[in-house]
């Protein structure tokens, strides 16, 4: 797995699905990716959740990719397993993208594709996560083009998604 000071694109990471298997993300290479950072019991839910499916069954097809990574540091808003993570998602909002192992997105045990996020796009009060549902686009090379706040809707940035898809 690439150091975060070494990786030069998201494609250089591996992380672990929801099942404890490892993903290379370089199996994205080609495609344009959300990144977010999900949970279950936040008042952005509903919403972000909603907007996502939406997004990915417009795109999914044109190649676009959603990368779903619950996590737990907000509020403990995300205290699920796994598996009941996945259920939540896929039984309540249809999610049929990716999502991942649980993880830390913030501090010292931060996964190190967010530590490679964060570094390339910081947010506007520093690099750190603040909440549920930050987003990062990742053009079809593995670099991190924007990043959108928590209270970002998912929709608001279709026009960045087609941009980067090449069918605007």
């Amino acid at each position: 797995m690439a150091a975060a000071s070494s990786a030069t694109s998201v494609h250089d990471f591996t992380v672990k699905d929801s099942s404890g298997k490892d993903v290379d993300l370089s199996t994205y290479k080609g495609k344009v990716l959300l990144i977010v950072n999900v949970a279950s019991q936040c008042g952005l839910t509903n919403s972000n959740y909603t907007e996502l499916a939406q997004l990915y069954e417009k795109y999914k097809d044109q190649g676009f990719e959603i990368l779903a990574f619950p996590c737990n540091q907000f509020g403990g808003q995300e205290p699920g397993t796994n598996e009941e993570i996945v259920q939540f998602a896929c039984t309540r909002f249809k999610a049929e993208y990716p999502i991942f192992d649980k993880v830390d997105v913030n501090g010292n045990n931060a996964a190190p594709l967010y530590k490679y996020l964060k570094s390339n796009k910081g947010g506007l009060f520093g690099d750190s996560i603040k909440w549920n549902f930050s987003k990062f686009l990742v053009d079809k090379e593995g670099r991190v083009v924007d990043r959108y706040a928590p209270t970002t809707s998912p929709l608001s940035i279709e026009k960045d998604i087609k941009k980067l898809l090449g069918s605007s």
